[in-house]
């Protein structure tokens, strides 16, 4: 009868096997769709192009290198390759920063109203995306090098913190926010006023619906990195050998960090309805053909 330290290698190679799957497909349909669409804002569609590409990442790249780590390794020594972990760094940081790019932008778009166009542009908006992805990648050198770098772990963990602390102020004023537009809505409705108020009402409700999708987006990737990371600044902190239990423990969660790269596509088709309706309508055509 097999033990449970050879099924845990087991069942963690299954579970990555199968969210890699989902994530490379889900993610390829919705940069199409991504791509295709223009009723969502140009900011939010380069912002969730270039999260999806992250989450791509993991799944065509991250996840294949830790499942054949996790094949060829021996089960006493259960740990991800380093090369796995320097592009689960990357990735995750370009997707933790592009989440934060989210909140602000969606921030800025309910507080400043018509002055958010003059100051989100186009051209604004493809820089913070590049240097998004340059800050991801030194990121993850600095990881690569902590051994001969004696302050990487500390900028590293102060660079977690001051993003942490961003997206969460930015996250926090836009529920808070919504909450408020939600009831201003429901008075407008209720009070049933002329059509500019009725035109005013349902732009709030666009700006609404928008800021809930990215919120809700946030909540997940809290959920699926928070236990992870936690363990590795406790590591960090305490600077002592990790017993084998914290081992599995921590692939069991890096497991679930990986899991947020399928969950991502499945909150834009839930919570934002022009892509749903894209993504309908592949299906529609894909089961046609099949069916004719």
């Amino acid at each position: 009868m097999a033990n449970a330290e050879e099924i845990s290698p087991l069942l963690v190679v299954i579970l990555n096997i199968f969210s890699s799957y989902t994530a490379v497909t889900l993610n390829v349909i919705t940069i199409h769709v991504l791509r295709k669409i223009s009723s969502l804002p140009k900011p939010v569609r380069i912002l969730l192009m270039s999260l999806a590409v992250s989450d791509l990442a993991v799944g065509l790249i991250v996840q294949p290198l830790a499942i054949a780590t996790l094949i060829s390794q021996n089960t006493d020594t259960f740990q991800f390759d380093k090369t796995s972990e320097v592009f689960g760094i990357c990735f995750t940081a370009a997707s933790f920063l592009n989440i934060t790019a989210l909140g602000a932008d969606r921030f800025l778009a309910i507080h400043l109203h018509l002055r958010y166009q003059e100051l989100v542009t186009h051209r604004r908006i493809v820089t913070a995306v590049i240097t998004i992805w340059v800050f991801s990648a030194t990121v993850s050198v600095f990881d690569l090098w902590d051994r001969m770098i004696t302050a990487a772990p500390a900028t590293l963990l102060a660079i977690v913190i001051v993003c942490f602390i961003s997206a969460t102020f930015f996250y926090s004023k836009i529920y808070l926010t919504v909450r408020h537009l939600t009831n201003q809505i429901h008075t407008l409705h209720v009070q049933q006023v002329s059509q500019n108020v009725e035109s005013t009402s349902q732009n709030t409700a666009r700006q609404r619906k928008s800021a809930i999708a990215t919120f809700y987006v946030y909540i997940v990737f809290l959920l699926c990195n928070l236990p992870h990371y936690s363990i590795n600044i406790a590591n960090r902190v305490s600077r002592r050998e990790t017993s084998d239990s914290e081992e599995t423990l921590i692939i069991y969660t890096q497991t679930l960090v990986h899991l947020n790269s399928s969950l991502n596509p499945l909150i834009y088709a839930w919570k934002m309805r022009p892509i749903r309706h894209a993504i309908m309508e592949i299906l529609r055509n894909i089961f046609s053909k099949h069916c004719c």
